[in-house]
């Protein structure tokens, strides 16, 4: 079967065009969902109050979309004038009517079969720019498509997908570029952040996330361990536009759990790593954790916020990191303000001056286990945060819960698993998670909403004081200011996706993922 596009219907209401005007200015018109988290600062924050605290209580499902497909989906909606577009894993695009859940057009994508892949067929959504939306498919393709009718404009090949390379981020639109991640950590690919031209698709830039000869950063890497170094982009970044700066985080060093091989920092692994938009330039890097040999991807999503830091107004980018350490950090210069530990963590005695970690003796994998705080699934993961201006916080889906790390042999083959060890659970610990409120320039903890399970869902914060999240099947909503619980819903599904809100005729609706379906809520009538 080719890959094609199927026309459904005819759209009551098509999108209008989307220059990066519109998406520069997304707080301008909070009824749309414009990018991956919102708007270019990852705040995935939304000015939207027809929903509050007072009246969350009365949220019932609006409609139901179910995707007919085998996979859980972590997508997360776009929508755009009446019009959301979602991604069903592990290679399927749609295009819905945002009131009815009607489809108007289905895009699938002819995958091969021997896919090199770590962590599931998923895909975590598109980016819109002007009249194409722009996905990237497992198979580490980037394709455009046609806005109104869903068929190909254009499809570049990204990276070899036999050599590990695989896609499953959302693509980052800006100016008239698609900035584009690439996944694969676990296969001893090297990583890279790439942007293509938006009408052409000719690559435009590539920034290695793994400093090759003769470049800053590649001594620390021993030997020829830097070739199959992995550091991964596999979520998407942030835009600060004053600074023409996109913001990405990188993942975990290869082999993930045997650092014999590699030894070094490893830059620019576990990394955010803040890129010249026009050029791919790299202006500044910080390194959460060197040398990592957890697998603490440092992928999260950085959170643009200018607050007060310390009696001075400042712009900064925030971040609770999978290594269990929140961290503030001049998103200018990069320099290291302020961290601390957020979750459980038995790894670290701190961070020094620098935000570099003081690392304990004996935390490393060994071929016996070795027990460290937190587990490999991190204090937190991939799942997006929020921080919402109106109340100071930073929410975070936490997790603590520890592992015995073990240490393996480590022996690079091109298109296979390249991990080095593995974890194992703790026997009769009983792990829980929580979405925690911290003070975002301080990392003090203000409220703590305790879940029976570990968090695998992201925040989504509001205008109407309400933070929505999810935990197992439990979609709920909770007081942004307090954390009290408002409202919850059981999905019938596992919950792995991040949440976003939309308007459409003058009602406000949230949608999230739910196992193999996508939920849409509102109030009633």
């Amino acid at each position: 079967m080719k890959s094609l596009a199927i026309f459904l219907m005819t759209a009551a209401a098509w999108p209008q065009n989307v220059p990066y005007e519109r998406i520069l200015n997304a707080h301008k018109e909070p009824q749309n969902w414009l990018t991956y988290s919102g708007n270019y600062n990852g705040q995935r924050y939304s000015l939207l109050n027809q929903i509050h605290a007072g009246n969350a209580n009365k949220l019932q499902v609006a409609w139901v979309h179910q995707t007919g497909t085998q996979e859980a989906h972590e997508t997360s909606p776009i929508v755009v004038d009446g019009v959301m577009f979602i991604t069903e894993g592990p290679n399927i695009v749609k295009s819905l009517d945002a009131r009815t859940g009607n489809v108007f057009w289905s895009y699938e994508k002819k995958i091969p079969e021997d896919l090199r892949l770590c962590c599931g067929r998923v895909n975590r959504g598109v980016a819109i720019l002007n009249d194409l939306i722009y996905y990237e498919s497992i198979d580490a393709h980037l394709i455009a498509l046609d806005a109104r009718t869903g068929r190909v404009r254009w499809d570049v090949e990204i990276a070899d997908y036999k050599l590990g390379h695989s896609s499953t981020v959302a693509p980052l639109a800006v100016k008239d570029k698609i900035i584009t991640g690439i996944a694969g950590g676990e296969f001893g690919i090297r990583g890279f952040v790439d942007a293509y031209d938006a009408k052409t698709g000719k690559r435009v830039w590539r920034t290695y996330t793994i400093p090759g000869p003769g470049e800053p950063g590649h001594n620390t890497w021993e030997g020829d361990s830097w070739k199959t170094g992995s550091a991964p982009t596999w979520v998407t970044g942030s835009y600060d536009p004053e600074t023409n700066v996109t913001i990405w985080g990188t993942g975990n060093p290869g082999p993930d759990w045997n650092g014999d091989v590699r030894q070094g920092d490893n830059l620019y692994s576990d990394s955010f790593l803040a890129l010249d938009a026009d050029t791919g330039k790299l202006k500044w890097h910080f390194q959460f954790t060197p040398h990592d040999e957890h697998d603490w991807d440092s992928t999260q999503v950085p959170v643009l916020i200018d607050a007060a830091f310390r009696g001075q107004r400042k712009k900064l980018v925030v971040t609770a990191n999978r290594n269990a350490f929140y961290y503030v950090l001049d998103r200018t210069t990069g320099k290291f303000l302020h961290g601390k530990a957020y979750v459980k963590q038995t790894w670290s005695s701190g961070l020094d001056d620098s935000g570099r970690q003081m690392v304990l003796p004996n935390t490393s994998p060994t071929v016996e286990g070795n027990l460290v705080w937190p587990s490999l699934a991190g204090g937190t993961n991939w799942f997006s945060p929020s921080y919402s201006p109106d109340t100071g916080l930073f929410y975070a889906p936490i997790k603590e819960q520890g592992a015995y790390y073990f240490k393996g042999e480590a022996e690079y083959k091109p298109g296979q698993m390249f991990n080095g060890g593995g974890q194992r659970n703790v026997p009769d610990e009983e792990p829980y998670g929580a979405i925690r409120a911290l003070d975002a320039t301080t990392g003090n903890l203000k409220w703590d909403f305790k879940l029976h399970s570990p968090a695998n869902a992201g925040v989504l914060s509001t205008k109407g004081n309400v933070v929505f999240s999810a935990s197992m099947q439990d979609f709920f909503a909770l007081n942004a200011a307090t954390g009290q619980l408002l409202w919850k819903f059981k999905g019938g599904g596992f919950i792995i996706a991040n949440p976003v809100t939309y308007m459409v005729g003058n009602k406000q609706y949230v949608a999230i993922a739910i196992g193999r379906a996508l939920f849409v809520f509102s109030l009633p009538d």
